[in-house]
């Protein structure tokens, strides 16, 4: 009884697969999805830290992979920083070990401070899109 069913249903087409493209639109679709909720966004991310490391100079006050802050006082190569932790402390430390820029240094004229009377933070943290959707999709620019 259980081979005449067989039979009936490859002869019918209910035992075939679904044929060539059928049968990977889900794995293309899974691919898709991934993408855009990991892939794009994370190398955005990326792309915005190596932009922030490319734009560090002489005065900065940076914070690195291990947590310490301290101001950068002097570029010594391409890759390569004189961060100050402490009075007379200076260690060098590589520009890829950076994780944040805490405050940039301001031209002479300005004192590091924002109009609202705190530090002036920039960095990446500046440009966060908002909500889920803004996220997947560029976002409108940062929230107000």
């Amino acid at each position: 009884m259980f081979i005449s069913l067989a039979h009936a249903q490859s002869f019918l087409g209910g035992a075939e697969g679904g044929g060539g493209l059928g049968a990977f639109l889900p794995i293309i679709l899974i691919f898709v999805v991934f993408y855009f909720l990991l892939i794009r966004p994370q190398q955005k991310k990326v792309k915005q830290h190596r932009e922030m490391l490319n734009l560090v100079k002489r005065g900065d006050r940076v914070l690195t992979g291990g947590g310490i802050i301290g101001t950068v006082t002097r570029i010594k190569e391409n890759d390569e920083l004189v961060v100050e932790v402490a009075d007379g402390v200076k260690v060098n430390v590589l520009r890829s070990t950076l994780s944040d820029v805490i405050n940039r240094s301001e031209p002479s004229s300005s004192s590091g401070v924002s109009p609202s009377g705190g530090p002036t933070v920039v960095g990446p943290s500046e440009n966060k899109p908002g909500g889920l959707l803004g996220g997947l999709f560029g976002g409108l620019g940062p929230r107000k």
